[in-house]
Order: C-alpha cells, then sequence, then structure tokens
C-alpha cells in the first residue's frame, strides 16, 4: 500500500505560499450547484470558496454522469474556527492515547483535521462535498460526511476496504470527475477534495501553494 501523506507531514508545512489573491466567493449565488445547511453558520463562511476553486467545480461537476450533481457541505473556515476545531479533537486524543508524544497526537489528528497552520479549509481551497441525485437525494459513500476514523471504523478513508460495492462506484465517480478539474483528495476523508493550497501543491509537484490563510470577509 502507497504511503499516505498527512497534513501533518513537514514536507506541507515546508511549501512556499505564492498567493494569487483570488477573492472568495458565495456558492449561494451559483444556481447550478447543491449547497447542504449541516454546517451552515450566521456568517455564511461555509458557502464560500475562492473564485478559481468554484470554477473548477462547476468543471467537475459537469463531467459526472447525467442525473448526479455535487452537494457542497462546507468551503471555507475561518482560521479561528479551524484552531478550535483541532484543539477540541487534539484535546480528545490525547485523553484517549496519554503515553502519545505531542508529535504522535499531531499525526493522528490530522486524519480527521488540519494542524491549523496548513489546513486547505482556512485558504478557501477545500470543500467537503459528496454525490446526490438532481433532485437532493444523497447516494451512499459508504460513512456520513465528517465521520471520524474511530466511529467508522477507518471507513472514512478513500480506498478504505469493507465499504459496499455501490459506495466503493460512487467514490469512484466522484475521483474521477474531480482529478478530471486538478482537484487532489485527502486519502483519509473520502468528501474532501482541495485544489491551489500546500496539499495540493506537494502532492501535483508545483513549486508554490496559490493560496494562503486568509480572513474572513468583513
Amino acid at each position: 500500500m502507497t504511503d499516505i501523506i498527512t497534513l501533518s507531514d513537514p514536507r506541507v508545512a515546508a511549501v512556499v505560499v505564492d498567493e494569487c489573491g483570488e477573492p472568495l466567493v458565495d456558492v449561494r449565488d451559483i444556481p447550478e450547484l447543491r449547497l447542504d445547511a449541516r454546517q451552515a453558520a450566521d456568517d455564511g463562511a461555509y458557502a464560500l470558496l475562492r473564485s478559481g476553486v468554484l470554477g473548477r467545480l462547476l468543471e467537475a461537476q459537469r463531467a459526472l454522469p447525467a442525473g448526479l450533481r455535487f452537494l457542497v457541505v462546507e468551503g471555507y473556515r475561518p482560521p479561528g474556527l479551524q484552531r478550535r476545531y483541532y484543539d477540541t479533537y487534539a484535546t480528545a486524543l490525547r485523553a484517549a492515547h496519554p503515553d502519545a508524544s505531542p508529535a504522535r497526537v499531531r499525526e493522528l489528528a490530522s486524519a480527521y483535521i488540519s494542524p491549523p497552520e496548513v489546513a486547505p479549509h482556512v485558504c478557501g481551497g477545500a470543500l467537503d462535498l459528496t454525490l446526490c441525485t438532481e433532485d437532493g437525494a444523497e447516494l451512499p459513500l459508504g460513512t456520513e460526511v465528517n465521520a471520524t476514523p474511530e466511529e467508522s471504523a477507518g471507513a472514512c478513508r478513500t480506498d478504505a476496504p469493507g465499504i459496499s460495492a455501490s459506495a466503493r462506484a460512487n467514490r469512484a465517480v466522484m475521483r474521477e470527475a474531480l482529478t478530471s478539474a486538478g482537484f487532489v483528495n485527502y486519502p483519509t476523508e473520502w468528501w474532501h477534495w482541495s485544489y491551489g493550497d500546500r496539499y495540493w501543491a506537494l502532492l501535483s509537484g508545483r513549486p508554490a501553494a496559490l493560496y494562503g490563510p486568509v480572513d474572513p470577509p468583513a
């Protein structure tokens, strides 16, 4: 099995950022895309993506088989929210693994929540999404979006064994459409795809990331 590069890998943090300055745009203004409300918040940050990411997402959706659409669950995540998610999960991991070193806790945490300093969501280049029918009915993908490794027994991994044939086929459909548009997957989360961030740059062999962390719009 090919070794998985996680977001705790020092090579990710070592990628330089050549910020291109693309704005954050609102998925809610795009009728071709469906947006789920499970991560909705009053500030609307979950519905934002860099403009280039949005364009590639529309390109990927056009590559889906007839009758299928993407259901976007979360895009941009403010840095403060990312820090709270990470700290909460890392605290739970430290309690479950009291003998683990700080580096090991960081590695374990990064399978589910990225360390804030390298998080793809905080730069507007990442999105969590799943597949649905034209009328919004979600397809089986093996786990819920955002299922932890613990609660899913590892089925959240993109290439996890033991999921149903239909879930495996649906993950393959997602992969084909999204990779054709230039996205990369985070292999511990079948729903997480990104473009332009440090992780994307490392996996794509690019000299620099296009997007760095950005503050929420005023």
